[in-house]
């Protein structure tokens, strides 16, 4: 009821405003400890230690990357039960991203639409963050998902991702390879095959060289589309066993707009951007399902991608995922759904 009346008030501001009134706030709020222990208190539940690619994670559910672009929040998202938190996109040089408007609601569908493009202020800036958080928190995973600049060209993306790499690799506990937001010019394209194999062997590479010096080994997961074709996700899993890298996270947002409830005026006035929220929940399962299912359950993935309520992320459990991360949900379910889905999902 609460939150449905804060909800009420936020949806008449730009959702993009929103996130950042609403965010300043918390972050204001926790600084305190009274405060931050109450609410940790009220999110907490009793969740076994999930071990996924060699990480102890507290629980089973993260918040997806998108969310908190630049490590600024993660004070804040720590004390509503979050298991994980993958920060990010990042990218080496700090970019403004896409125009605003740029980030959208469409509630008769319970989803979003963003054309974000990559806004974040650059991997150094995210790396001292982390740092710092880290010195006071040590339970909490941080993942760091990175990609490409803008200006930086498909035939060189591999040095952008490789200079996130080492910027980051001594802060974040595993990384995520963004090759799938359709809001960078052909970033897509870099989910294919040969390109694909250049950014992971690449980043394989470089960890082999950090671990042989006697630094841990941070996993390496690649975040894909939901709007590959099956042979297309058929090359992905050869990539995946071919590199040798730790796991996948399924799925991005879609460029889908098929079966959607708001009028076609509203889509069309919107434009282009990624979808998420409800209407992705049955496509995102799907492609995890087939993963699984023509892997034989040999790579570990991360469900995200419609993830309303605890039994979607019972569903994705049961279709291959290991862990679980929201965004959209948390819009429109508010802090709740954190401990919803760690309620039905702990006994996993």
């Amino acid at each position: 009821m609460i939150y449905d009346l804060a909800k009420a008030f936020l949806f008449q501001m730009d959702a993009e405003k929103a996130h950042y009134f609403v965010m300043k706030r918390l972050n204001t709020l926790t600084s305190f400890s009274p405060f931050y222990n109450a609410i940790r208190k009220y999110h907490e539940v009793d969740a076994k230690p999930v071990n996924f690619v060699g990480i102890n994670f507290p629980n089973r559910i993260g918040m997806a990357a998108g969310f908190d672009k630049n490590a600024q929040y993660l004070h804040a998202l720590s004390s509503l039960g979050f298991g994980h938190i993958e920060t990010g996109t990042v990218t080496p040089l700090p970019q403004p991203g896409n125009e605003k408007p740029r980030l959208f609601r469409l509630p008769q569908d319970e989803a979003l639409i963003n054309r974000m493009g990559f806004n974040n202020q650059g991997a150094d800036l995210a790396n001292a963050r982390i740092l710092k958080f880290k010195e006071k928190n040590t339970k909490l995973i941080i993942g760091g998902n990175i990609g490409k600049n803008k200006d930086t060209p498909n035939e060189n993306a591999a040095d952008d991702y490789l200079k996130c790499f080492k910027t980051l690799y001594d802060a974040v506990d595993y990384f995520t390879v963004n090759v799938s937001s359709p809001n960078t010019a052909n970033l897509r394209m870099l989910q294919e095959k040969e390109s694909l194999l250049q950014i992971l062997n690449t980043l394989q590479h470089q960890k082999k060289e950090y671990t042989d010096k006697g630094k841990a080994s941070k996993p390496i997961l690649l975040k894909i589309a939901p709007d590959l074709t099956f042979s297309q996700v058929d090359e992905i899993i050869e990539v995946v066993l071919e590199s040798k890298i730790d796991g996948l996270i399924a799925t991005n947002t879609t460029i889908d707009r098929s079966n959607l409830k708001s009028s076609q005026k509203t889509i069309k006035n919107i434009g282009n951007g990624g979808l998420s929220g409800k209407p992705l929940t049955q496509k995102s399962t799907e492609i995890l399902a087939y993963i699984h299912k023509n892997s034989n359950g040999k790579i570990p993935m991360i469900a995200s991608g419609g993830i309303m309520s605890g039994e979607d992320a019972k569903i994705k459990m049961d279709a291959g995922a290991s862990l679980v991360q929201i965004y959209s949900g948390f819009i429109y379910k508010g802090t709740g759904l954190v401990k919803e889905i760690n309620k039905s999902i702990s006994s996993l």
